[in-house]
């Protein structure tokens, strides 16, 4: 999972709640209200869809402020290959 979670043996609810994470990423302006009604029809609530938002938001923030002012990596973090 931590290289590539669509070959990770996941339930489709959780992969799915990852394709929308990927998205939102990607592509935020792509995002809208038919991606919450499918997250809503997984069973997510309104509160675990604002969660998954704010830490997918989060994530992406502080990365681009650590790539923009050209931290590294912990030492005891191991880089991805990108």
């Amino acid at each position: 999972m931590e290289r590539d979670y669509r070959t990770a043996p996941l339930d489709d609810r959780t992969r799915r709640m990852l394709d929308y994470c990927v998205k939102l990423t990607l592509r935020p302006w792509e995002c809208n209200e038919a991606d919450i009604r499918a997250l809503r029809d997984l069973g997510y609530e309104d509160g675990d869809i604002l969660d998954i938002v704010q830490i997918v938001g989060y994530f992406n923030y502080i990365n681009r402020v650590a790539d923009g002012l050209g931290c590294e990596p912990e030492p005891f973090m191991t880089p991805w290959d990108r």
